[in-house]
Order: C-alpha cells, then structure tokens, then sequence
C-alpha cells in the first residue's frame, strides 16, 4: 500500500491509526472549467455564401458589380453602349482542424464527472478559438506561425484569388493601413512604416502631442479612410485588444460607463456599440508581432506591437463546410473515440472596407 499523506499533522509518538484511513480523500464532482475567449468573427464577417459551398465544392466563385462609365451628353450626341466586364474572384474553403480523444470503458464506468461531455465542449470552445485567431489574422494581414497562437508574421499566401488586383500579397490595400507617419503630430525621428506609439490624451490636453497619438486619433482616422473609399456608414465595426481598450479608458471613462454594451455587459467581445460610427469588440486574437502592444517604445519601435483592424459586415466573407462531432468504438480496446473536424474558408471581399492600425504602448 502506497503511503498516505494526510493533511492533519500528527504530533510525534501518536500511534493511533496510523495509515491515516480515517480521513478520506473527496473528489469533487464540480470541475474547474478552464476560462474560455469571447470569439468575434461571426458577428463581423458574413456568411452569405454559406449555402452555396457547404452543399457541394470547394470553390465559390464571385462575380463583381461592373463598373459603369458614365459621359456627357449633348443634343445629337450618338451614343455607344459599353460592353460589361464580368470579373470575378475566388473563396476557397482550404482550411481545416480536428480533435480526437478516447475515453475507456473502465474509466468512463468508474469515473465521478462525465468527461466525455466535458472534454467535447473544450474540444468545440478550442476549435471556434482557433478559427476566430485565424481568421482575424488573416482579415488583418496576418498568418499564425502554429495553431492556436496569434498570428504574428505577414501574410503573403493569396486565398484564391485577389478581390481587387492592386492589393498586396495580403490582400489588403496600402493606402487603409495606418503607421507612424500616418500622423503629421509624431515629430520623433524614424522611419515612417515603424508602429504608431499610442498614449491616452488626458483631460485638460491644450495641443496635440509630438511623440505619440490617442487612441481617439486612431479611430478618427480609420473612419476617416473609410469615409474617402465611400463604405456605407452603417454595419462598421471595429476590433481592438485589451492594451488599446485600456489606453482609451484612461483616455475617457465615459466609454466604460452608459456606452458600455447595451446593459453594461460584454457579449461576445462586443464593449461599445457606437464609437466614431463603429461597434467596438475587443479580443485577444489580434495579430501581435513580438512581444507584441503592450511593448513600450515612443520611437524606432517595429518588431513589438499589436494591430488592430476596422471594416464593414461585407468585408469578409467566412464559410464553413464540414462541422461535425463523431463517437465510435475503438476497433482496438474497450474505449470510446470521440472525433470533431471543422472545415471552412475566409475571403476578403471588400479590401476597401478594411483598415488596419499597428501600434504599441507608448
């Protein structure tokens, strides 16, 4: 017999029952349940084409609104009519993640919780994590480098095809990525594609700062970018992480107080329901690059920072294919096998609609 530690001391020379067999151990039939991330991709991207591709294939192809040319007019003018383009692009559903575990017949017979049902909700909560980190990665200009980590490297993998042809290797369009020199205020020396350094602008502040921006700024501009492409003002929102919400608290605690969700409550991320046009989520899934926003630095700062990214509910289209959950008999030993696999595609629709901003703690 293994020997017993007991929690009571026993004082030296006492003898009386020894092994300590008095005081049995309790397994608790409430399990700690691990802490689980808002997920905020499905209130952001849309689905639209999820019927088209989850029936049959692995290609959606999308055809784009022709563009229109429109000329003067004058009495007599003899009028030609434009032949129309039908360009389209692609949504490829090319990714895919599984779990698989067993439980034995003995185990499961003998155990006090039910840890089939407990590890298959883990197992769903880790394959929706993994799939909102890689899809904001991917919307924001990201890749992870292994799963469930936050993308932290430049995407350069096309899906499919390029919504419009003068975006980069991304997908994403330069002129709706925010920077250093993003901001005529920043007046420190670097170079301009550096991570913009973010402090909160306190009450009382008579002149714009020369070293960093507010978080205020960012958003002001992003609406602003978003203005200029002409994206419909309604169905905008934004994402930012913990370290940006914290900065634009100091900023204002106005944005914590009646404009905090509906009821004071988060809701899948969602913390403002209108900021500068937008719907504010905030999520721990953003690319982080380094050791990533909360990397203090006011110049010559690009290899720590976070990004966060704005756009419109058309932006991105997701779809998913295949999201089942299985049990069968091991054809090896007396256990259940539990097996769930999720298959899905993104696609940036509207790169025009999307805007981005890296930035670290100043």
């Amino acid at each position: 017999m293994e020997d017993l530690i007991m929690a009571f001391q026993t004082a030296s020379g006492y003898g009386n029952l020894p092994n300590g067999n008095f005081s049995s151990v309790i397994y608790s039939k409430k399990v700690q349940l691990a802490f689980r991330k808002s997920t905020v991709v499905g209130d952001i991207t849309n689905s639209d084409f999820f019927g088209e591709i989850s029936a049959q294939g692995d290609t959606v192809k999308i055809i784009k609104e022709p563009e229109i040319s429109v000329n003067a007019y004058a009495r007599g003018t003899q009028v030609s009519a434009q032949d129309l383009d039908d360009e389209d692009f692609s949504l490829v559903v090319d990714k895919a993640n599984y779990y698989a575990f067993k439980i034995d017949d003995i185990e499961e017979a003998h155990s006090h919780s039910n840890f089939m049902q407990l590890a298959t909700d883990r197992a769903a909560y880790r394959l929706a994590d993994q799939h909102d980190q890689e899809v904001l990665g991917y919307l924001s200009g990201y890749k992870q480098s292994a799963l469930h980590s936050k993308a932290g490297a430049v995407n350069d993998v096309v899906n499919g095809t390029k919504a419009v042809t003068t975006a980069g290797s991304d997908e994403l369009l330069t002129s709706m990525k925010l920077r250093k020199d993003s901001f005529g205020n920043i007046t420190t020396g670097s170079a301009g594609d550096h991570s913009i350094p973010v402090a909160a602008r306190l009450p009382g502040a008579t002149a714009l700062p020369t070293a960093t921006v507010s978080p205020a700024m960012i958003i002001s501009r992003m609406k602003r970018l978003m203005d200029q492409q002409q994206v419909d003002s309604q169905n905008r929102w934004l994402v930012v992480d913990p370290v940006f919400m914290e900065i634009l608290s100091d900023e204002d605690s106005r944005y914590l107080n009646s404009d905090y969700g509906e009821s004071g409550a988060l809701r899948n991320g969602l913390v403002l329901n209108n900021m500068h046009g937008f719907r504010m989520y905030v999520s721990s899934n953003l690319p982080a690059v380094g050791t990533g926003s909360g990397t203090s630095g006011s110049a010559n700062q690009n290899t720590n920072f976070g990004v966060i990214v704005g756009g419109h509910d058309s932006a991105v289209a997701t779809a998913e294919q295949i999201s089942k959950t299985e049990t069968y008999r091991d054809p090896d030993s007396f256990a259940d096998i539990v097996r769930g696999m999720h298959l899905y595609g993104r696609k940036i629709l509207r790169p025009e609609a999307i805007v981005t901003a890296k930035y670290n703690a100043a």
